[in-house]
């Protein structure tokens, strides 16, 4: 009983967090100029890529250490096959400081999970990660940490933690590489959900295709959450709109698409569809559901993806 009380007021207390990020500056489809009753089979894109690297002085805390400044157009990246040049992880800023002698890092690549490990920094094991975007808080995320985008204005620390903490993370890593595998290196999504305000459709083992909505910052080909949108729209199996954000509320930089419409479902005033992606086993706060825009969100080969919709 007090589990749930716990749980039900800690979801309160997000919800109004959240509304402070999350509040439209274009308050609805008459604001923007669009058909209350959208065509059936009419997918939109609203508004112009305007991001560009990161140039602002950027600052990352690490346990035990203490807060080390750097310059994000000094900084290269490691996965040059999901970045392009001027982008880069929260794991880049890692090989950086070390190849400018401020921290020592061993770290190797596992193929069979596809990211980079961290085995030891400053003679410690176990190493995750605190993030999160202009206009963001703490929350607790299980992405991977060299797939995660930097952003001017963001808040990185890194924390020591228990190999029983990061053990399942990297255990579900391994599970989406089996699956991919033995998909032929497709990235299929047993299911794929959207819990709208009107309608709730699921989809099972759906192929997400890639369509390079963000090729300034990714390379071609790497898939993104909101391509499930774009194949499902494509299959028309749906009808979307996205709009181009550049700030929202008090995130005032924000630069990414979001999904506006699905189907009738449009979103109005503090209304609107937000998503998640993973393992089962992280599901909502436990991991997965942590606000990386989903245009910028790279998945690999996820047991779940839903999009749901919130009054905030």
């Amino acid at each position: 009983m007090i589990g749930k009380i716990i749980f039900v007021l800690v979801t309160v207390i997000f919800l109004v967090l959240f509304s402070a990020c999350v509040e439209r500056q274009v308050a609805g489809p008459e604001a923007q100029g669009r058909d209350l009753v959208p065509d059936e089979h009419e997918n939109r894109i609203f508004g112009n890529v305007s991001d560009s690297p990161a140039v602002m002085s950027g600052k990352i805390g690490i346990q035990g250490l203490g807060t080390f400044s750097f310059d994000p157009q000094e900084v290269r990246t490691v996965r040059e096959d999901i970045f392009r040049e001027g982008h880069f992880s929260i794991f880049d800023i890692l090989v950086h400081l070390e190849e400018k002698g401020e921290i020592e890092i061993d770290y190797y690549f596992d193929e069979n999970m596809n990211t980079y490990v961290i085995s030891d920094l400053n003679g410690h094991e176990n190493w995750w990660y605190d993030a999160y975007y202009d206009g963001g808080w703490r929350e607790r995320s299980v992405f991977r940490m060299d797939h995660y985008p930097y952003k001017d204005k963001m808040t990185i620390n890194m924390v020591r933690q228990s190999g029983s903490y990061l053990d399942p993370i990297y255990e579900t890593y391994l599970d989406e590489i089996r699956r991919k595998e033995e998909n032929g290196g497709k990235t299929i999504i047993p299911e794929v959900i959207i819990k709208g305000q009107h309608e709730t459709l699921v989809f099972e083992n759906l192929e997400v295709k890639a369509y390079n909505l963000r090729s300034d910052m990714f390379q071609d080909g790497v898939i993104t959450a909101i391509d499930t949108i774009l194949t499902l729209g494509e299959d028309e199996k749906i009808s979307y709109d996205l709009q181009w954000y550049e700030s929202i509320g008090s995130a005032g930089l924000v630069k990414s698409y979001w999904v506006d419409r699905i189907n009738n479902d449009v979103s109005y005033r503090r209304c609107g569809f937000v998503y998640e992606a993973g393992n089962w086993e992280f599901e909502f706060f436990r991991g997965n559901h942590v606000h990386i825009p989903s245009d910028i969100r790279a998945i690999n080969s996820p047991e779940y993806l839903t999009y749901f919709w919130i009054c905030i």
